[in-house]
């Protein structure tokens, strides 16, 4: 038998495999990752069932396995008990229907949610930045978070290039203008990933924006927004939404940039079906 993996199937597998972390120069390289899965056909490969949801897009790849390979699915490995806050699974299973386009299970979980999870969306950056101060209590920490990619909130003084300090964003007290509590700078995926806030001002781009009842995918090339066709970044746009959208302890209020129609980078129909969705489901509107 022939286990060889084409490079399709290996584009679709290394997407599962973590980078490898950097070790001492001393010892033994590690060894090449497709070369362990194909010298090793014997293996068995052991996975939570519940891998084949839209969150972690993994059916390809279990396809692919499955050719020359027993995988064994077992209910046993499936992590459900979210460990950062009583609100969050709740939280997350809302994010994921927002972003699945399930219209219906993302308006009964936020009818369960809402009375102790406050969400607001708004056109103004400015009534979003009020909300968030007027909703923290005490010690409570608040900050603005943006995708990686969302290039073209710089009108709104949101400029995702200009690399926060994770030390004084996320530990430096109100006094301090580099601290999270002035929202100022925007946290990205990379930086808040496995970290949280009390409270969250998500700002909202046209990287990930709603075209007619889809999300469609884009990326900030040179001058102009640009189509993402390949399905492995679609799904990183998406996950990173999903970090961001999953922050907050407390609460989160959404901001959804207006547009201008003098500017083709940030044409009104780029965010307005997007903020109209939102709203659809029921998330209270900031005037």
């Amino acid at each position: 038998m022939n286990f060889e993996l084409t490079d399709a199937q290996w584009e679709q597998l290394s997407r599962l495999i973590p980078a490898p972390r950097a070790k001492p120069k001393d010892g033994r390289p590690r060894a090449d990752d497709r070369a362990v899965r194909e010298h090793f056909p014997e293996w068995r490969v052991y996975v939570s069932p519940d891998l084949t949801d839209s969150e972690y897009a993994a059916d390809i790849a279990f396809a692919s396995l499955a050719a020359d390979r027993e995988i064994v699915r077992d209910e046993g490995l499936h992590l459900s008990v979210s460990m950062r806050s009583f609100r969050s699974e709740k939280v997350s299973a809302f994010v994921k229907a927002v972003l699945d386009c399930d219209n219906p299970g993302a308006r009964s979980v936020l009818e369960q949610i809402s009375a102790r999870y406050p969400l607001a969306i708004t056109r103004d950056l400015d009534r979003a930045k009020r909300w968030i101060r007027e909703h923290a209590r005490g010690s409570e920490r608040y900050g603005v978070v943006a995708s990686s990619k969302a290039h073209r909130l710089k009108p709104e003084a949101i400029d995702v290039r200009v690399e926060i300090n994770p030390v004084h964003w996320f530990l430096n007290d109100a006094n301090d203008a580099r601290s999270s509590f002035y929202l100022e700078d925007a946290a990205t995926e990379f930086q808040i990933q496995g970290l949280e806030l009390d409270w969250i001002c998500m700002t909202w781009d046209a990287d990930l924006r709603m075209t007619a009842g889809e999300w469609r995918h884009h990326a900030f090339k040179g001058d102009r927004w640009e189509r993402m066709h390949a399905e492995s970044r679609q799904q990183y746009l998406l996950n990173a939404y999903r970090v961001l959208l999953t922050r907050a302890r407390q609460g989160m209020v959404i901001f959804v940039p207006r547009g201008d129609s003098a500017d083709p980078t940030r044409e009104p129909a780029f965010y307005d079906e997007t903020f109209g969705y939102l709203a659809e489901l029921g998330i209270e509107q900031l005037a």
